[in-house]
């Protein structure tokens, strides 16, 4: 597999040095992206990131994911508008665990010469003295080259147009000669010639390349992929807002899937060639079937599909999927009572969660005291109102329609404390008998 050429047909990539090509040709070559423990998942913006070391590892080569325990500590300017806060060492040994376990699932660490290896540059980093590193490092750089960034030029700017960004301290300006030590290191020590990135990180990557040329004499490449943004135009990251975690603690595998599942056609379209390895031929094939049937969602579905069975499990997406058909009226009690308690509360997440003490629900004389008194009103305001409203069939409770107001309670009670009850078509309630 030729590595630019699968980036390309993708729509993955954005740049690459001259003779980067030719270096991928000649020999396996050892790729690096570093990846910044300043949360305690990675999300799908790093995720496309992470894809270019799995094509670069697929293409035969050598990935290493670099887990920055040192430039975690300082933060990387690029595409910030202000400083980033600074984490302790053990909030930041924290996140580089996570952040290690969710690489494993993605890279093969067990296939021989191109096995995948994960560094820390803490390792390096921890012994460095500030005096050793101006020494051996700081000189070899002007502040005219690193100024030229453009990462360090809109911060700057930003201020001088008055912007209420906080500026850029010498903390974060030193950032791009510490990355690009890292490259000198891995280059010295690992034999690592290639840095990759999103496009936002050219200049940190390729202050590496130089750094490797003025302290060694060495040739190294740079190669960055497309910056992966919303439909708004904003990229995927960790404090932009409404993020998309890996880790299913901070996004629940069923909004994962969901997430997918909702894409507009054109971003499902582009994403399915991200965030897959499906072949070409058959991407083309679900594309062109989604536009003879576009309310299918075929692109999005099969997109979904994918990313969640690899980022969780096969169970966790065919859960997602049951979970989604309770929502859309085609799951019946068996799929109610098959969900987990974290994805029933996740599927039911925006819908009102009515409380209800365990003595009373017990003691409740029909269903329509149930749905009105003792639910505080929050169903139905009235016995009368709710009594209508269940002889015209508009009412049920976990799926099942009722048929009568003056039922007896006799409910099976989900994971032994929920209902959900449904007013009309749209109108879900959890409630929640403690």
């Amino acid at each position: 597999m030729n590595l630019i050429e699968e980036l390309r047909w993708r729509g993955m990539l954005h740049d690459f040095m001259p003779g980067t090509e030719e270096q991928l040709k000649a020999e396996m070559t050892t790729g690096y992206i570093g990846f910044d423990p300043t949360a305690a998942s990675l999300h799908i913006g790093n995720l496309a990131t992470i894809m270019l070391l799995v094509h670069l590892q697929r293409a035969g080569h050598k990935p290493v994911a670099l887990v920055g325990g040192a430039t975690g500590m300082i933060g990387d300017p690029s595409g910030k508008s202000a400083e980033r806060n600074l984490l302790d060492e053990a909030t930041l040994r924290a996140n580089q665990k996570g952040i290690k376990a969710q690489l494993e699932k993605f890279l093969d660490f067990n296939s021989g010469a191109n096995s995948a290896e994960i560094v820390n540059n803490y390792d390096w980093f921890k012994e460095f003295s500030f005096l050793g590193f101006l020494r051996e490092v700081g000189k070899h750089l002007t502040v005219n080259y690193m100024m030229a960034k453009d990462s360090v030029k809109k911060r700057i700017s930003a201020v001088e147009e008055g912007d209420r960004a906080e500026g850029l301290s010498f903390t974060e300006f030193s950032y791009q000669l510490i990355q690009g030590y890292d490259f000198y290191h891995l280059y010295k020590n690992k034999s690592v010639k290639l840095q990759m990135g999103a496009s936002d990180q050219w200049g940190n990557i390729t202050t590496g390349t130089e750094l490797i040329r003025r302290m060694d004499g060495g040739k190294a490449f740079a190669l960055v992929g497309k910056l992966v943004t919303k439909s708004d135009g904003t990229k995927f990251g960790k404090s932009e807002g409404g993020n998309i975690w890996l880790d299913p603690a901070l996004t629940s595998p069923y909004k994962f899937y969901q997430f997918w599942l909702n894409l507009s056609d054109e971003e499902a379209e582009k994403l399915i060639k991200v965030y897959t390895l499906l072949p070409q031929d058959e991407i083309e094939t679900l594309t062109a079937e989604h536009k003879e049937a576009p309310h299918l969602r075929i692109l999005q579905k099969a997109l979904a599909k994918d990313v969640t069975i690899r980022v969780h499990s096969e169970e966790d997406y065919q859960a997602a999927v049951d979970a989604s058909e309770i929502l859309f009226g085609k799951g019946d009690l068996e799929t109610l009572k098959g969900l987990k308690e974290s994805v029933l509360l996740s599927v039911f997440e925006g819908v009102p969660q009515i409380e209800v003490a365990r003595v009373k629900y017990e003691e409740a004389p029909t269903v329509s005291d149930l749905l009105s008194d003792l639910t505080g009103g929050q169903i139905f305001e009235s016995k009368g109102e709710a009594k209508r409203m269940i002889k015209n069939g508009g009412v049920s409770i976990n799926r099942q329609k009722i048929g009568n107001p003056e039922d007896k309670v006799a409910y099976e009670l989900l994971q032994q404390k929920y209902l959900v009850v449904q007013k009309g078509k749209k109108n879900y309630y959890l409630v929640s008998v403690n």
